[in-house]
């Protein structure tokens, strides 16, 4: 039987790093073994939900390139894929388990069953577990039903937890085990009528036919739960597959204050898809031997295995996302990066149509040059405005160090450099180098000086190359308004 997976969030937050890559496991598991991926919303949360969290959840989905199979946009035969319009169905299973006695109602209001939680005191008290529901409203007779229902008296549903041991295997952790002494009898149904997510997510799991569930690390204690639903339902049950939490650097979980965790946030800082889906997909999931770390898309679809998952807790390290992103923007077309990097320039003013037409070879050129320098989209705009653009910003203590008293050897480099018969990096070396000669200075003195003078700055990529994409008209009125830039500072 091929696998069917499911991602099913909630639409109270944007996607965010944890559920992208539970996203990523279902879908990378669907696709290697040429399965089904369900995308279900689980929008139960009506005060917490909304639209906008919907196509927020569904944009970063689609940012990553997770397609999926059946859902949201592009429907199914097991539709709806909103579990808000699912509800009559689940009360309708709550209703089969009552009448099977594998259910029964609850009338204690939340003022009594506090009561009793406080009057039992902590679990120290207790042998050291917490209070468990005492099943009062089981042993309530026909006719007292009878009565609370006459009454108009609102009830929950619990499931009846039967005793002894429940056991399953999981695919990463391996056999976990639970003792049903310490499940009460949870509700699978509130008082005002709204399915509990227990009843929600298995009876939507058993009509989707959801042959596989990898989940968080974090719904561990409910599977006992929700394997006791799918037997009293008398329903398959799935594997289940737990993920390990992802923590930031300082081994805590994941949260805003370790910097960015909406996955579309990441787009907005530059990173590149392909580079964060590789990143992701390497939390927590190991491709067995060797210390391979890239892979393309393709690759991760044909290596992945459930078994390669970790038990252990992953660590987001951001230096380590910024490696990824510079090695796959390292490895893209020229063309692909124009596109990629087109929309930060155009957000800068810097962007030139003739970029894509009788600038084009330059403009690679200049892409090229700056490309090993790039950790995200977003710097060759910051980088490379000193070439983009004649309006440079100088910083003033790289001028006060560099540029005194050096106006006149720039100028010989100047004179040196326009009458050199070809304008190329090469030819540029060798014409400072003879002119710092003759000035009886070291070379890197008047390399620094030519790089502020046409730069602005102190650090750049190779100044010979960068002289060379300038050209010697350009490089030739730089080189001239610097003289005069130590006398326009205060001293």
């Amino acid at each position: 039987m091929l696998p069917r997976v499911r991602f099913a969030p909630s639409p109270t937050g944007y996607l965010h790093v944890g559920g992208a890559r539970t996203a990523l496991f279902n879908w990378l598991y669907a696709r290697r073994h040429g399965g089904v991926f369900v995308l279900r919303i689980e929008d139960t949360d009506t005060e917490r939900s909304s639209t906008e969290m919907v196509e927020g959840i569904l944009d970063g989905l689609r940012w990553l390139g997770l397609d999926w199979d059946e859902g949201p946009d592009v429907g199914g035969p097991h539709a709806p894929y909103f579990q808000s319009e699912r509800l009559d169905r689940h009360r309708a299973m709550a209703e089969r388990l009552v009448a099977a006695g594998d259910a029964y109602n609850c009338y204690c209001t939340p003022e009594e069953l506090k009561a009793k939680r406080e009057a039992a005191g902590p679990p120290s008290l207790q042998g050291g577990s917490a209070w468990r529901y005492d099943r009062t409203c089981l042993r309530l007779t026909e006719d007292d039903v009878a009565a609370r229902e006459r009454a108009g008296l609102a009830h929950a549903v619990r499931f009846k937890v039967p005793e002894g041991s429940m056991r399953f295997v999981d695919l990463v952790h391996g056999p976990i085990a639970f003792d049903g002494a310490n499940v009460e009898d949870f509700v699978i149904v509130r008082s005002d009528g709204q399915p509990t997510y227990h009843l929600s997510v298995v009876a939507d799991d058993i009509d989707m036919a959801i042959t596989h569930v990898v989940r968080g690390d974090d719904h561990i204690s409910n599977t006992p739960k929700h394997i006791l639903l799918y037997h009293a339902l008398g329903a398959p049950v799935p594997e289940f597959a737990h993920v390990p939490l992802i923590l930031g650097t300082d081994k805590k979980r994941l949260s805003k204050r370790h910097g960015a965790t909406s996955v579309m946030e990441y787009a907005a800082q530059g990173f590149l898809p392909e580079a964060m889906l590789n990143f992701l997909t390497l939390l927590g999931w190991s491709p067995g031997a060797g210390d391979r770390e890239l892979f393309t898309r393709a690759e991760l679809v044909e290596a992945f295995s459930i078994e390669g998952i970790s038990g252990s807790s992953a660590v987001f390290n951001p230096e380590k996302l910024d490696w990824f992103n510079q090695q796959h923007l390292t490895g893209l077309s020229i063309e692909d990066l124009t596109a990629r990097v087109k929309p930060s320039l155009l957000a800068a003013g810097l962007w030139d149509d003739a970029c894509l037409g009788e600038r084009r070879d330059w403009f690679a050129a200049v892409l090229d040059l700056f490309r090993p320098r790039m950790k995200r989209l977003g710097d060759f705009a910051a980088q490379a405005r000193f070439v983009l653009t004649d309006d440079i910003d100088y910083d003033a203590d790289a001028v006060r160090k560099h540029l005194r008293g050096m106006a006149q050897p720039l100028a010989a480099l100047d004179a040196a450099c326009e009458a050199l018969p070809a304008y190329d990096p090469r030819s540029i070396e060798q014409a400072l180098r003879g002119v710092a000669e003759a000035q009886g200075l070291k070379a890197a003195a008047l390399i620094h000086a030519a790089r502020v003078a046409v730069t602005g700055k102190t650090v750049s990529p190779g100044l010979f190359e960068v002289l060379a994409l300038l050209g010697p008209d350009r490089a030739h009125a730089r080189i001239a308004a610097a003289a005069a830039l130590p006398d326009a500072l205060p001293s």
